[in-house]
């Protein structure tokens, strides 16, 4: 098992795995923490996460032809979300795509999708000028949210600061090379933001439905069963690989499963892979994330549902011998 790059947020932590690597799950207190980041402004390492850089004459216009989003006008200093998707419109890297310079723009991954990422972006690179790089574990990316959030926040001089807002709760990524990532948290740490470790970052994702890959959605995904559409695809934009499924079921057609949030019954937190239930006995879907909303006192969890089952259906979630009801809703849990 790896750990996370950034030692400094290791120290003082107790520890846990986030898809197959060491990192923080909290601090001493993972009620305060989560209060940070709900309440006021916490900070949370998520350096783990894929970092690829593509840079070069043709680096923006390259990615405008194999990303999802519409990259054109993108400033330095700004980020979107877009897609990289298969040719039949499956997902392929979930990102975050930050321009970091005039001929350079920095792809955010979640865990471990690196080397997938660079061979689906080399795929199509024929006489580019533009240069591909995994830097995973060079460059480090930090989470501070909440709606204490400042202004400004101290950081090093080569890191850049991106909006990165979810429903109802207001956050930037700091992303930069991983030594000057590591002043940034010792100097936000120094000035009272409160360092968060997974617990508490996973309750606040949970509530605010925001899935993660590797977790709540993969390569079998389609981007409008976890309404990705939304905010990473630009249906006015060029081509673009896996833009004629995706443009198909926007206009005439639909998915036959979406991403739903659980409300669960009781204080018995499922495992992720329990079977979701209905009432006649059918398994309609996989539970994909769990987590403890103390906004909303109860255990929550992120599962991809057939869509048949509405929300506010009455729901059993299973495993091995023990179940636990649970109520189907729409996402944001809390927003």
């Amino acid at each position: 098992m790896t750990r996370t790059p950034l030692a400094v947020a290791l120290v003082g932590a107790v520890t846990t795995t986030d898809l197959g690597v060491e990192v923080a799950a909290h601090y001493g207190d993972p009620t305060a923490e989560y209060l940070a980041l709900r309440r006021e402004v916490g900070v949370v390492d998520r350096s783990a996460c894929t970092i690829v850089s593509v840079s070069g004459a043709d680096a923006l216009s390259y990615l405008q032809s194999q990303l999802s989003q519409d990259l054109d006008g993108l400033e330095i200093g700004r980020a979107v979300h877009a897609l990289l998707l298969a040719p039949q419109g499956k997902l392929q890297a979930d990102l975050r795509v930050v321009r970091v310079a005039t001929d350079e723009l920095v792809l955010l991954g979640d865990v471990g999708i690196g080397p997938a990422l660079v061979a689906g972006l080399e795929r199509f690179k024929i006489r580019v000028k533009a240069t591909i790089e995994d830097r995973s574990g060079e460059w480090g990316t930090l989470d501070a949210r909440g709606p204490a959030l400042p202004a400004e926040l101290p950081v090093a001089d080569t890191v850049v600061t991106v909006a990165a807002d979810w429903p109802g709760l207001p956050g930037v990524e700091l992303v930069g090379p991983l030594p000057a990532i590591a002043a940034t948290w010792a100097a936000l740490v120094a000035a009272g933001v409160r360092p968060c470790g997974l617990d508490a970052y996973e309750a606040v994702r949970i509530e605010a439905g925001i899935p993660r890959q590797g977790r709540d959605i993969d390569e079998s995904t389609i981007p409008q069963e976890a309404f990705l559409e939304l905010d990473a695809v630009s249906f006015t934009k060029g081509c673009f690989p896996g833009q004629e499924l995706v443009c198909r079921i926007d206009s005439r057609g639909h998915v036959n499963k979406l991403l739903r949030g659980l409300r669960v019954t009781g204080s018995v937190q499922p495992p992720v892979g329990a079977a979701v239930v209905d009432g006649t006995g059918r398994t309609v879907g996989t539970v994909s994330s769990v987590g403890v909303s103390l906004e909303t006192m109860a255990v929550v969890a992120l599962a991809t549902i057939r869509r048949d089952v509405e929300p506010s259906a009455i729901v059993s979630l299973q495993w091995d011998t023990a179940e636990v009801p649970a109520i189907v809703e729409t996402l944001p849990l809390v927003a």
